[in-house]
């Protein structure tokens, strides 16, 4: 029998939660919006209009939630990390503070 490749426990991330983790570099806290402008603006045509980031924010949403489960990046709400299960308002997402 051949080993199943994808029980490696090292797996490649998805191309915005790399996006997410590499803008939040240095210590950065930032809200969903602010990522999902920011993702927008590396991938804008000339042709977009001035509304990109919303195509990207429920994407930004998703894979920051799948990273705060993981433990690899935290979901602040009023100053406390949030339950990445159960959290509504205004968040900032942060890494993890050492």
């Amino acid at each position: 029998m051949s080993e199943d490749n994808n029980n490696t426990k090292e797996t490649k991330d998805d191309p915005v939660a790399a996006f997410i983790i590499g803008v939040l570099a240095g210590g950065k806290t930032m809200s969903f919006k602010d990522v999902a402008m920011a993702l927008a603006e590396k991938k804008r045509r000339p042709k977009d209009g001035p509304e990109l980031w919303r195509r990207y924010i429920n994407a930004i949403k998703q894979q920051a939630v799948h990273l705060a489960r993981k433990g690899r990046l935290e979901i602040i709400r009023k100053g406390e990390i949030a339950d990445p299960d159960d959290f509504k308002g205004i968040v900032r997402i942060r890494l993890p503070q050492k």
